[in-house]
């Protein structure tokens, strides 16, 4: 059995247990909210979406959540400036053409505003122009890939909540917060990937990014434990409900 962890992301959170490069300096990291030793992130989610990021202990865990080889569907709750028709709908559908490919098929569907906790800060607000949510899903990870979509057709995003990815949720956790499960993959799930000490991905293993450069999968460093956390954590009362209210779309 390995670890997983199930965080709700907050908005401006980097998805690393350190600061990186000297433009995120200042940006709260995921040091300040798990405190679990040996746990890395599957994945990411830039710092200005939120919602949900699966972390483990397992470098053969970690390989198969965030590999786009293993096509685990993800599903976002998006709020977008304007209101997208069917012809955009479609668009985003069948594929959009980005500077670095065309998007594989996803699901697109008008939703009612779900009840979700408040964005601090708060979206950009147009007294003459409307928002809509849309739940998009997707099966891979190109760079701030939902972001350029909805651009695309016309409808930038102002909010983006991860709210699912393949069959673990959101639900019940409130924004900072996390909760530990545990997870055991069958052997035709497990892939090749070489992993080192620690069950972790091997130091070598290197893999492609969407742009075509190699990066290191090696996962980020945690910090000693004289680093001092530069933001309070949140509390647990903050109550969640992430299912869309009842309604028309």
């Amino acid at each position: 059995m390995s670890s997983l962890i199930l965080f709700n992301k907050p908005y401006g959170v980097l998805s690393q247990f350190t600061p990186g490069n000297s433009g995120d300096q200042h940006r709260p990291t995921l040091a300040q909210y798990i405190k679990l030793p040996n746990v890395y992130p599957a994945g990411r989610l830039d710092h200005d979406s939120e919602g949900l990021l699966l972390l483990t202990d397992d470098g053969q865990v970690q390989h198969h959540i965030a590999h786009p080889a293993h096509k685990l569907p993800k599903t976002y709750w998006v709020q977008v400036e304007g209101a997208p028709n069917s012809y955009a709908l479609t668009k985003l559908r069948q594929g959009i053409e980005l500077n670095d490919g065309i998007t594989l098929p996803a699901e697109a569907r008008l939703i009612p505003t779900p009840k979700l906790w408040e964005r601090d800060p708060p979206i950009r607000s147009r007294v003459n122009i409307p928002t809509q949510w849309v739940e998009i899903v997707i099966s891979e990870g190109k760079n701030r890939q939902i972001r350029r979509m909805t651009a695309a057709v016309g409808h930038p995003t102002l909010r983006l909540v991860r709210v699912k990815i393949g069959n673990w949720t959101l639900e019940g956790i409130a924004p900072g917060e996390h909760k530990a499960t545990t997870i055991n993959l069958p052997k035709s799930a497990m892939t090749e990937a070489p992993r080192g000490r620690n069950n972790r991905p091997a130091q070598g293993q290197e893999r492609r990014s969407a742009n075509g450069d190699k990066n290191r999968t090696k996962p980020h460093a945690r910090p000693s434990n004289t680093d001092k956390p530069a933001a309070p954590k949140p509390s647990i009362a903050t109550k969640v409900i992430i299912k869309p209210s009842r309604g028309k779309p």
